[in-house]
């Protein structure tokens, strides 16, 4: 890759971990107390609006906890590494990024796939059949966040290098406004954002299926994984019995996250029925998918060096999960 070009994704990639809080994965900052200091006992969750984490505040699984919300998986592990939360939840390249930014978490819970939750988004009128049809084209993406690591497997299977589109990092605020303009030619973006840009004359050019597994992940502080053991351990189980009951009842869990989505109905639930997944203990395997992605970031460089991620899994609270 060119120097420069280099040069501006480090950029690009370190403004993702590096302050500005910025939906999972990856903008706003926080509402509820997120920059409080933590309290004993009391468990502060950081959560993105349509991330597993969000049924279960709707539904008042831990009334007692500080809920703080993100817009991005980014702004979540700078309030991590601010100390403002003790749990939340990203998608795949939050922690890669984030710890490559040198933030100090464990990695303590996992998702089971979701590749159809994450997509690649163009005008159907222009006539794209396949990505790479996009060489020399305008591609939006959210730095630092999931589809971060969707562009790269879909540049690899196009046969094409990161200096064969232009990437223009936009949030996801930001990507919609600028994709129904028509200032990008292609957006890559995860639901629910996904959900409510499907409209006439928007076609999915491709999901992350066969490329990506986009797992969610639960990250937590160090501090707080050894000082509120057992409240995580305790919430961690209620988190799981949540999303298996919203899994078993999606009309219910539609109903019940509209609202807190601020969506309709129709929409929710469409997003819902593919990017909606069990939860699952992390493992090592699981670290090793990781640990390939944050090794194939950092031979695009688009993190600063090569980052141990696997050394962060930790796998003390897998029975919650079980």
């Amino acid at each position: 890759m060119p120097s420069s070009r280099r040069q501006v994704l480090l950029a690009a990639a370190g403004a993702a971990f590096l302050g500005t809080a910025t939906m999972a994965g990856c903008g706003a900052g926080s509402t509820a107390g997120a920059a409080g200091a933590d309290t004993p006992g009391k468990l502060r969750i950081g959560y993105q609006r349509f991330g597993g984490l969000s049924l279960a505040k709707a539904r008042g699984v831990a009334p007692d906890a500080e809920w703080s919300l993100f817009e991005s998986g980014p702004a979540l592990t700078e309030a991590l590494k601010a100390n403002a939360i003790d749990i939340g939840q990203v998608g795949e390249a939050p922690p890669i990024f984030a710890a490559a930014g040198k933030i100090e978490f464990k990695i303590i819970g996992t998702s089971e796939p979701i590749p159809k939750g994450e997509a690649v988004l163009v005008k159907a009128a222009n006539g794209y059949h396949g990505f790479a049809d996009l060489r020399g084209k305008t591609v939006a993406l959210n730095k630092g966040s999931n589809v971060n690591w969707l562009l790269v497997k879909l540049l690899e299977q196009a046969g094409l290098s990161i200096d064969d589109i232009n990437v223009k990092y936009l949030k996801p605020a930001e990507g919609r406004p600028a994709f129904d303009n028509d200032q990008v030619d292609a957006w890559i973006i995860w639901d629910p954002y996904f959900a409510l840009a499907e409209q006439p004359g928007v076609q999915v050019l491709a999901d992350a299926t066969n490329l990506a597994n986009n797992r969610e992940y639960l990250l937590a502080a160090p501090g707080a994984v050894t000082g509120k053991t057992d409240a995580i351990r305790d919430f961690l189980g209620k988190y799981r019995t949540t999303t298996d009951w919203g899994i078993a009842h999606p009309l219910e869990r539609a109903k019940i996250l509209a609202p807190e989505l601020k969506i309709d109905e129709p929409t929710t639930t469409r997003a819902l029925a593919r990017s909606a997944k069990p939860l699952a203990p992390i493992t090592p395997e699981i670290g090793d998918e990781l640990q390939a992605i944050a090794d194939g970031f950092a031979k695009l460089g688009l993190i600063p060096g090569e980052v141990d991620i696997k050394s962060r899994v930790d796998e003390q609270f897998n029975e919650a999960f079980q």
